[in-house]
């Protein structure tokens, strides 16, 4: 299994490198939307959905969703993106309580969907986009997969105290931990070759700790959602790694956050 994740993110990587700073922005706008779409018709296995043509449907409706949200401010879905993923932290921390209104419904595990995938594809373009975007986020990349890994490590090492057992045996308080120390350490790293204000680095140090507790979210979502379906991962097609879901479950929660946060920066600095 390690071999195989090893081989697997060696052939990602220089993908998503070559695709960050190589692909012009309608490009990288189309080639992340087939990204989206490949992980919509993942969803519908969450949503439980094994008609072909139901499946097809929920994804037409999504490209249709992502079409109708280039032509809305982007402040405002980030703001109500915010507010969804604070509905989706009470959601994991009462589970299973509470499943039963959602867990047997194809439409609301469908909107669910739609407030994961579509958001975080609008974010990623938009960083991209922005000012000096492909090296902010190749930096939130490096924020979120690494504290994905302190996680893990820092949690198999020290991992006693379990943050969400029913959801998730393998989360702990101490993984959560390493995870927000490695986001402390790299973004004061990453000041260090700016050296911007102190002011800006601290604020900078909070919003990285506070997208790093949103990607934990996004990823113990995901894992309510395969839970509540039965599943391990939520395809195959990425060996060793599951699916598309499976890598970018941490980035749909952390991406337009720090989207949110950033634009609140911007005013407060500006």
């Amino acid at each position: 299994m390690l071999k195989q994740r090893l081989i697997t993110a060696a052939i990602l990587i220089p993908l998503v490198l070559a695709l960050l700073f190589y692909a012009s922005p309608p490009v990288f706008c189309i080639l992340t939307a087939g990204i989206m779409v490949v992980a919509a018709v993942e969803w519908t296995l969450l949503m439980q959905v094994r008609h072909l043509w139901a499946r097809f449907l929920y994804v037409m409706l999504m490209l249709s969703g992502m079409f109708a949200m280039l032509f809305v401010p982007t402040p405002l879905i980030f703001a109500a993106t915010f507010f969804w993923w604070l509905a989706a932290l009470v959601l994991v921390l009462i589970y299973p309580r509470g499943s039963r209104q959602w867990g047997n419904s194809v439409l609301i595990k469908g909107l669910m969907g739609a407030f994961v995938l579509i958001p975080c594809w609008i974010a990623v373009n938009y960083i991209r986009n922005d000012n000096q975007g492909i090296y902010v986020l190749l930096f939130v990349f490096i924020l979120i997969w690494g504290a994905d890994s302190s996680a893990y490590f820092a949690g198999k090492k020290w991992g006693k105290t379990k943050i969400a057992p029913l959801v998730s045996p393998s989360k702990s308080v101490q993984g959560v931990m390493g995870a927000l120390a490695y986001a402390v350490f790299i973004t004061v790293l990453a000041a260090l070759l700016s050296r911007p204000p102190l002011i800006i680095v601290i604020s900078a140090v909070m919003l990285a700790v506070v997208t790093v507790s949103f990607s934990i979210l996004g990823d113990l979502f995901e894992s309510m959602l395969k839970r509540e379906a039965g599943l391990k991962d939520s395809s195959n097609i990425l060996p060793g790694h599951g699916g598309i879901l499976d890598r970018i479950d941490s980035l749909t929660a952390a991406v337009p956050v720090y989207a949110l946060g950033g634009l609140l920066l911007s005013i407060v600095f500006s």
